[in-house]
């Protein structure tokens, strides 16, 4: 059942979200469950968007707002969980090649680094060699490739073919995500995992450290 803060987020009810967010905050409501409701709002809204009741102002706004609840939240996540005080591993981020949208990427990253990464944001429209190099250069195990345009599709399984070319492919796991992504786009891409949403991906990525 939607709660309180999950149906204003879905209305993009900013002054009534943030009011609920501190609300939660000064009650001491654990930072995940509140992430958890606003997640759940989300992926509502991307339902929306899906049924052109939405559009890409509304998905812009809603991840403005996601990224400002993130922002009061990063200091409690890294306090409520000890094990952030230790560094958990390194993930490089980036959106694919000929797409310039980052509001799902920019939400995976903020969750990432308030649950203890260290993220490497290549930023938006990455080549397949640049995510290459952020692998050469840093180690990490896992490379996050977002996406909001299918005529993309292409680009991210170019990303694990050059991984494959630059003899990387064992060492690092491809975690995919994105509006119009799904189960066979990963199949399609031959990508590792297919995060459906923030929370997910965070999962994946502790997964793949643990």
């Amino acid at each position: 059942m939607a709660t309180e803060l999950t149906k204003a987020m879905v209305g993009l009810d900013e002054d009534k979200v943030y009011e609920i967010v501190d609300q939660l905050i000064a009650a001491g409501s654990n930072p995940g469950d509140i992430i958890a409701q606003c997640n759940e709002g989300m992926v509502d809204i991307g339902k929306l968007f899906e049924k052109n009741e939405y559009y890409l102002s509304e998905l812009i706004m809603a991840g403005e707002i996601f990224k400002n609840i993130m922002s009061k939240l990063e200091p409690m996540l890294i306090g409520n969980d000890q094990a952030s005080q230790t560094m958990k591993g390194t993930v490089v981020m980036g959106t694919v090649k000929d797409d310039i949208h980052d509001i799902g990427k920019d939400i995976v990253v903020s969750m990432l680094k308030g649950t203890g990464f260290e993220v490497v944001d290549l930023g938006v429209d990455v080549p397949p060699e640049k995510f290459v190099q952020a692998v050469k250069e840093t180690g990490a195990k896992i490379v996050g490739v977002s996406c909001l345009l299918n005529f993309t599709f292409p680009e991210i399984k170019k990303v694990v073919d050059e991984l494959t070319a630059a003899g990387l492919r064992d060492q690092v796991k491809v975690m995919i995500g994105g509006a119009p992504i799904n189960e066979d786009v990963r199949v399609y891409a031959a990508a590792d995992f297919y995060g459906k949403d923030a929370a997910s991906a965070v999962s994946i990525c502790k997964q793949v450290y643990q």
